[in-house]
């Protein structure tokens, strides 16, 4: 009998010998089989980064109509079906299709790179996460472009959405569509969370976690937790509309408020999700411009799981209007006031970093400065709606509309265009131009405060939100005119930073592998990363691995060039969950076709609910458990490789 063995990863530089292995374990196939089974992140990321980014021109688009359509009193450019229609895509786009997908493409392509890891937790969940978005976003815009989109608002408000009340399919596509892609958002979340805890190199205990990575984290924790039941809200809807089940009935025995608590215990925390992630964006990305750390690392991290804690004590804050007991009223307006000081930590922690740093003023800088006046206007805003009697002057008017922009305008599209000057370099090794930038920058900025500042005193003046036109001599004319002058200027902004995009992608200035002298793991590797990401595991000894020299906070010092090679197979580390000590070695899966294939399934299944044809949704449903055995059937080499995964040191069979 043989002898146990025992694995004890090899300790080694990169080499070039190294680094040529390493590429041909992990580069992803040539062509379009490598393109449809890949399960690289990076790959991922800028999948969803720029189907997000099509998308939210496509919502602005929308937009533009709308505010053509409102520009001036009595217009009639569109008739009250397709406006309902064009302002519900339009919200669903932006909330659902652009601004946490952004998000989940900038922290899928980074978050292994500033962890110190080779991927993913969950690579093939990870394709998949992606493929399903795609899906449903198609599904969404099916019935819009076939003049039957959603036309209730993005908030889907019962008894309209009821089929006694809109008899058509619009709804059906929107309450399967939004089923779809929960199942993405759900995946996609278990994925971050794994990631966070388990991937991180040797070294990154808790405490040195960049706040990109407390933001997305605390987002994904809670869409693991709200994004089922806003799912089980649609899918209770569409029972209803097929059935005649009676969930939000009341002749049925139902409850219209049903809705409104299911989707807003959703909706307020899912505010929070798209825009915390952004946050640590501005937190990591800021303080390389002002030449030193983030001052308050540690209140910024504890405000951004505290905000979120507390956003699930907030959803009522949106139906102050429905008639709930006065008692329950003071308690969430109560919360809803206190949300406002962790979030302010932030504020106060990128004031002092830029007050007490040497700020060098790059397009990226302009964007996250700008990013603090628009959140403390935004949050301004969303503080005066927190008092019941002020709400119940503001409820259902422009100056929300108005608020709720400042914070998807102002704390989501600002940080990530500026978080795409910073980290274009590393995705393209080309650097954006960054004359096109100010022009950019300016134009937006300006652009946004013309068209979205005025919308406050529009709604001060008692112009409801959701109207399709309304009449001369209300005093709204002038102030509408601007807002619609306004819009058009910044998406001209927005053009303006596609074009930078493509231009510098295409011939932009080369770009090194730290071009902006940050102190993060990402910018040690070369620009664009390898397939492998790092040759050798590094291993942390401070939040700072590129500044320690500079900052001389201790004697310790990170090992970046020298470390764990694990070029046996597609290997990576685990590391323990706080301290992140070395605890298992783990072979990842191969790139595959399951993920798409599973897609495929899902999306015949849905297609068949929506139409009725239950044979095509049974043969979707057939699909789905057949991709799921491919995805799970054992590969006979990793079985032979590795059998399971095994602690460090720890004997292996044989």
């Amino acid at each position: 009998m043989r002898q146990p063995a025992y694995r004890t990863p090899r300790i080694g530089e990169s080499t070039p010998e190294l680094r040529a292995r390493l590429h041909a374990i992990w580069e992803t196939a040539p062509g379009w089989r490598g393109w449809l089974s890949t399960v690289d992140h990076k790959e991922i990321g800028l999948r969803y980064i720029v189907t997000a980014f099509i998308l939210l021109a496509v919502g602005g688009v929308e937009a533009l109509v709308i505010r053509l359509q409102l520009a001036g009193p009595d217009l009639h450019l569109l008739t009250p079906e397709q406006y309902n229609q064009f302002f519900s895509t339009h919200g669903m786009t932006m909330i659902f299709l652009y601004a946490l997908p952004i998000l989940s493409g900038f922290s899928n392509y980074l978050w292994p790179l500033v962890l110190g890891s080779r991927d993913m937790a969950f690579p093939r969940l990870n394709a998949f996460s992606y493929w399903v978005y795609l899906a449903a976003s198609i599904f969404l815009y099916s019935g819009f472009v076939i003049g039957a989109g959603p036309n209730d608002g993005w908030f889907n408000y019962v008894p309209f959405a009821e089929k006694d009340y809109n008899p058509g399919i619009n709804e059906d596509v929107y309450a399967l569509g939004m089923v779809l892609l929960g199942i993405s958002t759900t995946v996609g979340a278990a994925n971050f969370i794994v990631t966070a805890f388990k991937m991180r190199a040797p070294g990154m205990s808790i405490n040195r976690l960049p706040i990109l990575v407390w933001g997305t984290l605390t987002a994904n924790v809670a869409n693991l937790l709200v994004v089922p039941a806003v799912s089980l809200a649609f899918f209770l809807l569409w029972l209803d509309r097929q059935f005649g089940t009676g969930f939000y009935q009341p002749s049925a025995g139902g409850q219209p408020l049903l809705w409104q608590h299911l989707f807003w215990i959703f909706g307020h925390p899912w505010v929070y999700a798209i825009v915390l992630p952004a946050m640590g964006m501005v937190s990591d990305g800021l303080p390389v411009f002002c030449r030193r750390p983030l001052v308050g690392y540690s209140l910024v991290a504890l405000g951004t799981v505290a905000t979120m804690i507390l956003g699930f004590g907030v959803w009522v804050h949106h139906m102050f209007a429905t008639g709930l007991p006065a008692l329950s009223l003071s308690f969430f307006s109560g919360a809803s006031i206190i949300i406002t000081f962790p979030s302010a930590i932030a504020v106060f922690a990128w004031l002092a970093t830029i007050w007490t740093g040497r700020p060098v003023i790059t397009t990226a800088f302009l964007f996250f400065a700008s990013m603090i006046l628009l959140f403390v206007i935004g949050g301004v805003s969303g503080f005066m709606t927190a008092s019941v009697p002020v709400d119940w002057q503001l409820t259902d008017t422009y100056f929300v509309v108005a608020h709720i922009h400042y914070v998807l305008i102002g704390i989501n599209v600002f940080p990530v265009v500026g978080a795409t000057y910073f980290w274009f370099p590393k995705m393209t090794g080309r650097f954006l131009d960054e004359r096109l930038g100010r022009w950019n920058f300016w134009t937006m900025f300006v652009g946004f405060n013309l068209g979205f500042l005025p919308m406050h005193l529009t709604g001060l003046l008692g112009m409801p939100r959701r109207v399709w036109t309304y009449p001369e001599g209300m005093g709204w004319d002038t102030l509408n005119l601007i807002t619609s002058i306004g819009s058009f200027v910044f998406a001209i902004g927005v053009l303006i930073f596609f074009y930078n995009c493509w231009k510098s992608y295409r011939s932009g200035a080369p770009a090194g592998a730290n071009p902006w002298d940050a102190p993060t793991l990402e910018w040690s590797i070369p620009s664009p990363p390898p397939p492998y990401n790092f040759a050798v595991i590094p291993t942390l000894a401070s939040r700072h691995p590129l500044w320690e020299d500079r900052l001389d906070e201790s004697e310790a010092r990170s090992s970046l060039d020298r470390g764990m090679t694990l070029d046996e197979g597609k290997e990576t580390i685990i590391t323990t969950a706080m301290d992140a000590e070395p605890d298992r070695i783990v072979e990842m899966p191969e790139d595959s076709y399951a993920p798409l294939l599973l897609t495929i399934g899902l999306a015949v299944l849905f297609a068949g609910l929506l139409v009725k044809l239950w044979l095509v949704a049974g043969l979707g449903g057939v699909g789905c458990l057949a991709a799921l055995l491919l995805w799970l059937w054992p590969r006979q080499e990793m079985r032979e490789r590795s059998p399971e995964p095994r602690k460090i040191g720890e004997p292996a069979h044989g």
